[in-house]
């Protein structure tokens, strides 16, 4: 059975005055009594060592027969409950006043109080109920002539205890009915923007992502709510993205798809001359590579996603690996009689990072420089040292991105050719790879690109630490 936060926090709530009740009752309640005690008997007490000093001065021998006891005794009692006896020193009783019964022997005064002045009892069972009782000796002369011994009914003690038990009881009930109000507050202004929250929560689940919710507070449940339509939204974006990602891939796939069914259809039923098809087999071709280095992209960022990129980090020399890549793009270079420019290439620039990686990096860069260069142009790759970090920066001086595509060039399959050239032979994929393997690296890239002037990328890397061997660039 499901319990709401509601149920849980008014059943607790409940559990909580109950035992709070039981305690007062069980507990408090008894320390009450023995404080009520202590503070009568204490009063008692007063009154009994007055009139037992009175007595060690005056008529220190109580046996005597020449003073009245009544008159003596009425000058520091009222008759309010009490009962006074004058004990001798051989426990008899010789006066006794407003006493309903009285035992019949006397129990010595140490072993009936033991070392408290006063004691709740019946006088060892000898009396048909309890009393409140305390003594205070008469002494003269530094010698206990007698005892007075005051005894005291339970009712007004109970009667008190009763009184200031209703008092804790009523005052209890009155904070727990205040609190309650408190409760139904934080009703209002917890659970239930909570359950607002929470049904927010089960539409976005549903696809809902236009559901709004509506929290007025300025506080953590506020924030909960924004942290959760923030969540929607970026769901719905992913949706978004994902649908542009499989239309992008579609259309990717299917173009070169298009192109190779096309000729291979025209060379079977013989509308390319057998003189034409090598011409157009190399165009087959060409696409097929084509959706091969797609689908290489494609499984690089799908491993990149899986494991977050697993590098193998060494340290090596930059240079090497730089002019090992340059070596590749010959061709290119040379259908559009372009340079690549490397600086500095006759010092040592040693970084500790995935060699493999960085290469992959710098290939798709130049790739991307070479591919929206312009005739006769040049490319510079220049490297720097700074502080731990090494930089190195790409640098085409062709049509440029214009403001507006420059902070989306990292996403997945986002091409902006139509600004920078008519060049639509790329993946899209290039720079998410290239993104990914930086922030693999715990390192930063940077695009600085003005229209119509070029573009330049700038990434660092982790210099090597002094007495470190670098591998050889041979070794990849």
């Amino acid at each position: 059975m499901k319990y709401s936060i509601n149920y849980k926090i008014l059943t607790g709530y409940i559990a909580f005055g109950i035992l709070s009740l039981l305690f007062i009752n069980l507990i408090v309640s008894p320390q009450v009594m023995d404080m009520e005690i202590e503070r009568q008997a204490q009063a008692l007490y007063g009154r009994a060592t007055v009139a037992s000093a009175y007595y060690g001065e005056k008529y220190h021998n109580v046996y005597s027969k020449d003073h009245d006891f009544q008159e003596d005794l009425d000058t520091f009692f009222e008759p309010d409950g009490k009962s006074i006896w004058i004990v001798g020193t051989k426990r008899d009783i010789l006066y006794i006043s407003g006493a309903t019964s009285v035992p019949k022997k006397i129990p010595t005064i140490s072993e009936y109080f033991g070392n408290s002045y006063y004691k709740v009892g019946d006088f060892n069972g000898q009396c048909p109920e309890e009393w409140l009782t305390v003594y205070s000796p008469i002494v003269y002369n530094y010698r206990i002539c007698g005892y007075i011994v005051l005894n005291h009914d339970m009712t007004s003690v109970e009667n008190r205890h009763t009184a200031t038990m209703n008092v804790l009881n009523l005052a209890f009930i009155v904070l727990f009915c205040l609190s309650m109000i408190i409760l139904g507050i934080f009703m209002l202004s917890v659970y239930y923007p909570l359950s607002k929250i929470t049904r927010a929560a089960k539409e976005y689940a549903k696809g809902n992502y236009d559901y709004e919710v509506q929290i007025r507070s300025h506080d953590e449940i506020r924030e909960l709510s924004d942290t959760v339509r923030f969540m929607a939204d970026s769901f719905r974006n992913m949706g978004n993205s994902q649908k542009k990602f499989i239309a992008n891939i579609s259309h990717d796939f299917r173009s070169p798809l298009t192109s190779i069914k096309g000729y291979v259809d025209a060379i079977l039923d013989g509308t390319i001359p057998p003189e034409l098809q090598e011409k157009y087999l190399n165009v087959v071709l060409y696409e097929t590579e084509r959706l091969t280095k797609l689908t290489g992209s494609l499984l690089t960022l799908n491993t990149f996603d899986a494991s977050g990129i697993l590098l193998d980090l060494n340290n090596f020399d930059l240079i090497p690996m730089l002019k090992k890549t340059f070596a590749s793009f010959e061709k290119q270079c040379t259908d559009k009689n372009l340079k690549i420019k490397l600086s500095h290439e006759d010092k040592k620039y040693i970084v500790w990072a995935d060699q493999v990686r960085i290469q992959q990096i710098v290939y798709n860069l130049i790739d991307n420089a070479i591919k929206f260069s312009p005739l006769n142009g040049e490319i510079l790759v220049d490297l720097s040292d700074k502080g731990e970090k090494i930089f190195v920066s790409v640098k085409d001086f062709g049509v440029g991105i214009s403001s507006e595509h420059l902070s989306k060039i990292w996403e997945r399959f986002y091409k902006v050719d139509n600004s920078r050239g008519k060049d639509k032979k790329g993946t899209g994929l290039g720079l998410a790879i290239v993104k990914e393997i930086i922030t693999a690296h715990n390192e930063n890239i940077t695009v600085v690109s003005t229209e119509g002037v070029g573009t330049q990328f700038v990434f660092s890397l982790a210099k090597a630490k002094k007495g470190d061997t670098p591998i050889s660039t041979d070794e990849s």
